[in-house]
């Protein structure tokens, strides 16, 4: 009877402590998925001040590789807000649940010019199909009037990032313009100032160099950082904020991607308007090859791992303008002719009268209302490419090449480093000079 007694006090102490040990057991396993989910769903996980480790999804054994701390600028509280928002989901998905497996992504890149993004924002609207895609704006850090114009759009899922490191977040450091920066022509040993010189002996200027940091950072987050779209290996079409797309261009754009497999093997991209913004194309019953233009292209994974694979070259050309450096020395590298593929007439087309960099300050400003010189006709609201069509190859044209040594605006070692960090965020670039 005594040793009942003791084996039922002992069950009586152990029903008491089961709740507990059943709690610790689930709390254990449930940080342990935790940890490995939080792992093997990022890209990237900080583990010290200087290394971080990056995980490869293409290796079936979860390979983790330690590599270095990419070199950037310490973030204010207004960039890492910013930074914040950019893991934000996509808006509209209520209003669009579900997209179509071919579906093509969007990217809009914008700055500060709200009277243009109106325009385009408004002809997006009309895009026939545009309510199968994602539309993600990136932004070269924040405007509000700019956040508000995005917010309001309705018409499609919409997901926006926004550049935290562009210079007008930084007002008094780097890559912003710094106290002790060398500014226009100055001596650096004359006024005792920071900055490296571009060739033509000019200083940075913080508003200039924005432009190629912008859309390097942007084609880095985009392609290996967003979950949205790090995973896809298919087209995404870049599109600007001073760029009229015309109601066919999303059908177009389909088509073309669909017609370069076996139409032009050897085309790089697709693109919605000629090379030459001011064409409005041949009017010929054939498709044309010719080399990448600015204005509405779309290029896959496969490109994009080529296109880093030159993040030196990028990063050291001196040149400030991101398109005339992939012509005139990242492209060239590649050891072939650059092609894309289009239509013969445009589904996209370049407005405005204002550069990039004009009305942003309070001196000069340039006044455009982002009215459009064109009208959209009939034969521009349907698809209007011939699966049947051949193909025209355009060679030795003009424009930027091989050999074109810059425009300036690039020679400072910071921007350079600034520029090869954003390359590094997301992926190793120990081979980043080879194919």
């Amino acid at each position: 009877m005594g040793f009942y007694k003791r084996n039922r006090s002992k069950d009586v102490g152990f029903k008491r402590l089961l709740p507990l040990i059943l709690c610790v057991l689930l709390g254990v396993l449930g940080l342990i998925v935790f940890i490995r989910r939080d792992t093997f769903s990022k890209l990237s996980t900080w583990i010290s001040d200087d290394i971080y480790q990056v995980y490869i999804p293409e290796r079936k054994d979860g390979q983790i590789l330690s590599l270095p701390k990419p070199n950037l600028p310490a973030q204010s509280k207004h960039s890492e807000s910013l930074e914040l928002r950019n893991s934000l989901p996509p808006k509209n998905i209520d209003l669009f649940p579900s997209l179509p497996n071919d579906h093509v992504k969007i990217v809009l890149y914008v700055h500060n010019r709200p009277q243009y993004l109106k325009v385009v924002i408004k002809s997006l609207s009309k895009v026939v199909g545009i309510s199968e895609t994602l539309l993600i704006v990136s932004h070269d850090g924040y405007f509000e009037e700019m956040n508000k114009i995005v917010e309001s759009i309705k018409f499609c899922q919409v997901k926006q990032i926004f550049a935290p490191y562009s210079p007008h977040l930084f007002p008094n450091s780097f890559p912003g313009m710094s106290l002790n920066d060398c500014q226009k022509r100055d001596d650096p040993l004359e006024k005792s100032c920071t900055g490296n010189a571009d060739q033509y002996g000019n200083h940075r200027s913080p508003r200039i160099v924005s432009l190629k940091h912008h859309w390097w950072w942007m084609m880095n987050t985009v392609w290996d950082g967003l979950e949205e779209t790090k995973h896809h290996s298919g087209h995404i079409l870049f599109i600007e904020e001073d760029h009229y797309i015309l109601p066919n261009a999303y059908r177009n754009i389909q088509i073309l991607i669909q017609l370069k497999a076996h139409k032009c093997p050897n085309c790089y991209a697709a693109n919605l308007a000629p090379s030459d913004v001011n064409l409005k194309g041949e009017g010929w019953e054939s498709l044309v090859a010719e080399k990448i233009g600015n204005v509405g292209y779309a290029f896959n994974r496969t490109v994009w791992t080529k296109i880093h694979s030159r993040a030196q070259e990028f990063c050291f050309f001196d040149d400030y303008n991101w398109d005339i450096t992939m012509w005139a020395t990242v492209y060239p590298s590649f050891g072939s002719p650059v092609h894309t593929l289009r239509g013969p007439r445009r589904s996209a087309a370049h407005f405005g009268k204002c550069g990039l960099h004009q009305g942003q300050g309070t001196k000069n400003v340039c006044i455009d209302n982002g009215s459009v010189g064109f009208d959209v006709e009939e034969q521009d609201k349907f698809p209007n490419i011939n699966v049947e069509w051949g193909v025209h190859e355009i060679q030795n044209q003009g424009g930027y090449q091989a050999g074109f040594k810059g425009w300036g605006g690039w020679g400072d070692e910071r921007d350079r480093q600034l520029c090869l960090a954003f390359a590094s965020m997301y992926r190793n670039m120990g081979s980043s000079s080879s194919d």
